[in-house]
């Protein structure tokens, strides 16, 4: 299945350019997906840079948790020693060696700190050496050995001071130094017909050579088992998101010029991690704010409890999605959101009771609204009539359910508008009261109610001209000693007619 996605090539000619990735379900652990990574073949003599292949090797070591190197024939001294040949050891140790050039653990460095080399070991992969095409037996000292055994003595370190021997012990050392954890697979051919490796990837399982079958299902079993999820600095597990970014970050370095800070990558992360950790705890806010709370609340305390539980929410919410917010700046982040949504939240619960109250309060005032249009509190006695009238309208409208937190300021501001009419009530109350106490039954008290409705018709959508209107009125009435109470409303109606010619004058 493998050699579907990634080609095995039978020429001289390099299939593999760059890096490959193949993502795979893993077969024992749901949680887990297998990221396969191919390089291209190192030492290729068509490239023209040699740094090249040393920044593939590097990015091989940053991103994988198992890191596995193949290579053809044996582990023996005598390719290495054959310096005219670049051997795929010689080539595996000058990359090692070069590792500490290639990667940076730390942007700066403190003098106490440890050597970046040191803290290599703590994120760098396990190393799995496998041999394909193994051709001698596994022996030494005409005693069997293992796999392992065969990489140990191969890596086992030369005796002596001079410099030769050192210059040989430094890429064992620093094999030995880099990857504690080392395996080792030696493959037998996959067919001994040459016909049949060139379309090595078309074969059917049961033509391959059964010592490979069984030694290819050990070296899976040994991955499935043992591969680990890649850690970064201080155990942070890389995700697949994180390992796009970590490529990005990688690769950006290579192409400026520099060299890849582990720590610099970490950083990065983090501010990508939690700055999508700070829109993801808002919206989580927002969206339980919205569905919890019903607008308008029934007081303000309220609002502050499902504030206080959605905001516990997002905080958990951050933490489990955040990482390395060591100073707390994406959790202030956060919070600062939030206390703007928040303000948002009680701006929508305050319309919303305005609102509320002012459409209640309409309805319940609608009978009085409409007593007072027609004049009904025009009559003696009448003032008191209008207070029962507006009394009632309070107790209706206290009794009303969730009014919320502008229940109050929307009444009094009703009561308020009340002040002007309800002292023309009062005042033509007055009026006519005094004068059915000097007139009973002279029907002249209708006369002043039915002026005081005519009045209102003729200045309909001038309130402040019928307010004045009224006031001459009622005075002219009280004053003037007419036997006909009525001219008193003439000339009233003359005054009004001519404030309005006035009026639509002026405007």
């Amino acid at each position: 299945m493998i050699s579907v996605v990634f080609q095995l090539g039978s020429t001289v000619r390099p299939q593999t350019k760059g890096i490959w990735m193949w993502c795979l379900t893993h077969p024992t652990k749901p949680n887990f997906t297998l990221v396969l990574l191919d390089t291209e073949g190192l030492g290729d003599v068509e490239k023209c840079d040699p740094k090249y292949d040393s920044w593939i090797f590097a990015l091989s070591i940053l991103l994988s948790s198992t890191f596995v190197y193949n290579s053809m024939g044996t582990i023996n001294q005598q390719a290495l020693d054959q310096l005219q040949y670049p051997s795929w050891k010689r080539i595996l140790m000058l990359y090692v060696t070069e590792l500490t050039e290639l990667i940076k653990a730390k942007s700066t460095k403190k003098s106490d700190e440890m050597d970046d080399s040191d803290e290599f070991v703590s994120f760098f992969p396990d190393f799995v050496w496998v041999v394909r095409d193994f051709i001698l037996e596994l022996k030494l000292d005409d005693q069997p050995i293992t796999e392992d055994e065969y990489l140990e003595n191969a890596l086992k370190l030369i005796p002596g001071k001079n410099q030769k021997i050192l210059n040989a012990n430094l890429p064992r050392e620093c094999i030995r130094h880099f990857f504690p954890k080392r395996k080792c697979f030696v493959f037998d051919r996959p067919t001994k017909e040459k016909e049949l490796l060139i379309h090595f990837e078309d074969l059917p399982e049961d033509q391959l050579d059964c010592n490979f079958q069984v030694q290819s299902k050990n070296f899976c079993s040994y991955i499935f088992a043992n591969a680990k999820p890649k850690n970064l600095r201080e155990g942070i597990i890389v995700t697949g998101k994180r390992l796009g970014t970590l490529v990005e970050t990688y690769v950006s370095a290579i192409n400026s010029g520099a060299v890849p800070c582990l720590e610099n990558a970490v950083t990065t992360l983090a501010q990508r991690e939690n700055s999508a950790a700070v829109q993801k705890a808002a919206d989580h806010y927002s969206q339980h704010m919205a569905q919890q709370l019903r607008l308008p609340t029934e007081d303000f305390q309220e609002l502050l409890d499902v504030h206080a539980a959605c905001e516990r929410e997002a905080i958990a919410v951050f933490m489990e999605l955040s990482f390395k917010d060591d100073k707390w700046e994406f959790q202030k982040d956060l919070m600062n959101t939030i206390e703007r949504k928040k303000d948002n939240f009680i701006q929508q619960n305050e319309d919303a009771s305005s609102k509320y109250c002012q459409k209640e309060l309409k309805k319940i005032s609608q009978s009085l609204m409409e007593s007072i249009s027609n004049g009904t509190f025009f009559i003696p006695g009448g003032h008191n009539y209008y207070l029962e009238g507006k009394k009632k309208i309070e107790q209706d409208y206290k009794l009303l359910p969730r009014k919320g937190v502008k229940a109050n300021e929307v009444l009094q501001i009703f009561l308020q508008s009340q002040d002007a009419i309800e002292k023309l009530i009062l005042q033509s109350d007055i009026a006519l009261t005094d004068g059915e106490k000097d007139r009973a039954g002279t029907g002249q008290g209708n006369t002043f109610r039915r002026g005081g409705c005519f009045l209102k018709t003729l200045t309909d959508g001038h309130e402040d001209l019928y307010e004045r209107s009224f006031l001459f009125y009622t005075g002219m009435y009280k004053m003037l000693n007419l036997k006909n109470k009525r001219s008193a409303l003439v000339i009233a109606s003359v005054a009004t007619h001519f404030h309005v010619i006035l009026t639509c004058a002026w405007v």
